[in-house]
């Protein structure tokens, strides 16, 4: 069994445990054993990346532009073999993995070339005699926290502007899906980065993650995954005064107009519900659908839901992969439980499928004459599970769709130019498609959303340069 080592100071630094990554469309497949920092080795890297922040901030546009520049183009030309590699331990199918190694390295191209564009102002003083410069520097340490779900893209949309902006990294991955951080940090290893600017702690959040939120050399924390845990950050990483961004989940609505383009709407609603399995905080969670499309909608939806192939990610015939593992998996068919005696109707999907592999396999959900009361309707469930909520009308629509604590992305299908343009400026989310899946976003905009779902700066395109920089005004007096 091949072992994989934390990457500190520009070393492969062994651990005294190893965590075996296990393929969740085939149990028996065992990828690799990965290290698992302890409390030292933690430190350890916090203290090199401290001690190489101050030169790699000074470092050329040009420097950057470089190291970043070979990252995406090395994960240009692996995107076959390291989308077969997410694919396997992730479970997104063959064709999202690979997807989301090629967004990995449009994300690091966009960042090679911030890393020539940042730029400052000179501002007229109102003092005779004064210039004003208003720049941009590096924080310093940017301590991040991935999830597995995006086991290489979020990775990615965090590391790269850090690097591109000057800043020095501690990166935590998920302890589920270790395999695409590591390859990602190889690469990185091989740029000509200097020593201690990188470093991969694999590991237990409550080791690895308390001591890099907590640690007062970390200048800012960015964090993906649940709103407990984001929380949890926020409370002790803003308390000593560093800069957090948290993105911690959704539950996305879909609204569907009478006026709307049905085939339109069921391929929204099928592909932002249950591709990736519904393993995405993007997923739309519940189809809020008038009356008098209603009954068309549920019957097209529910064919669209029972027609889709679950099985092995790796499979190319595979639409729906598998869930991440056993307690998420778990958690999913307890939502489900939830659901049906709060009085939802199931129309298909729901129960767990033993096929050739044993894996986390489970046909996705489908729920109808559910109302906004429901936990199914409240609570992200974060699985290939959704509901259908029927409204009479527009206003209707819009009031369902916001009676949410999250507000990270929504969207409307309609042909309508009038009820796009004011759910556009109504909805209470970061994110807002018309006639689009509610998932699925460009790597050069920004990402995040509003209430519960994000706190602090958004992630992606250039608005990226708020949170992994400080702004410096300077007056000069030439005497």
């Amino acid at each position: 069994m091949t072992k994989f080592d934390n990457y500190i100071n520009g070393e492969w630094i062994s651990a005294d445990h190893y965590v075996k990554n296990i393929n969740p469309s085939d149990i028996s497949d065992i990828i690799g054993e990965y290290a698992s920092a302890n409390a030292a080795q933690t430190e350890r890297a916090i203290n090199s990346a401290y001690s190489a922040s101050q030169s790699w901030g000074d470092s050329t546009p040009q420097e950057r532009f470089n190291i970043l520049d070979f990252v995406a183009n090395e994960l240009f030309s692996r995107a076959d073999e390291l989308g077969d590699l997410l694919a396997r331990e992730e479970g997104k199918t063959l064709p999202e993995g690979k997807g989301e190694v090629m967004r990995a390295g449009q994300v690091f191209k966009f960042f090679a070339g911030e890393a020539l564009r940042l730029n400052g102002e000179i501002l007229a003083s109102v003092r005779p005699e004064v210039d004003v410069e208003v720049t941009r520097e590096a924080v310093g340490v940017i301590g991040m926290i991935t999830p597995w779900n995006f086991p290489i893209a979020i990775p990615a949309w965090k590391i790269a502007p850090a690097l591109a902006y000057g800043n020095a990294v501690v990166f935590k991955p998920a302890e589920l899906v270790p395999a695409s951080a590591w390859s990602l940090i190889e690469i990185l290893s091989r740029s000509g980065l200097p020593k201690g600017v990188v470093n991969l702690i694999m590991g237990a959040g409550r080791i690895v993650g308390e001591a890099i939120v907590t640690s007062d050399k970390v200048g800012a924390v960015s964090f993906t995954g649940s709103v407990a845990t984001g929380e949890n950050i926020r409370s002790k990483a803003a308390s000593r005064g560093a800069k957090v961004q948290l993105e911690m989940g959704g539950k996305n609505p879909l609204v569907i107009l009478d006026d709307a383009d049905i085939d339109v709407a069921v391929n929204c609603a099928v592909q932002g519900a249950f591709y990736s399995t519904g393993q995405r905080c993007t997923a739309s969670s519940r189809f809020i659908v008038t009356a008098g499309i209603y009954d068309e909608f549920v019957q097209k939806l529910t064919a669209a839901t029972k027609a889709l192939k679950v099985g092995d990610a790796r499979d190319s015939s595979t639409q729906i992969g598998p869930v991440i593992d056993e307690k998420q998996l778990q958690s999913d068919l307890d939502y489900i439980d939830i659901a049906v005696k709060e009085g939802a109707k199931l129309v298909c999907g729901g129960q767990r499928l033993d096929l050739d592999k044993k894996g986390f396999y489970m046909q996705p959900a489908l729920f109808i004459d559910t109302s906004p009361h429901m936990r199914i309707n409240k609570e992200e469930v974060f699985g290939p599970v959704a509901s259908v909520l029927k409204v009479s009308d527009y206003d209707e629509a819009l009031k369902t769709a916001n009676d949410t604590e999250f507000g990270l992305s929504a969207g409307i299908c309609t042909s309508s130019l009038k009820y796009a343009r004011d759910f556009k400026k109504k909805s209470q989310a970061g994110m807002v498609m018309v006639n689009l899946p509610t998932a699925g976003v460009d790597y050069h905009v920004p990402f995040g959303g509003r209430k519960g779902s994000s706190y602090g700066s958004r992630e992606q395109g250039s608005y990226a340069r708020e949170f992994y920089t400080i702004v410096k005004t300077c007056y000069i007096w030439a005497i």
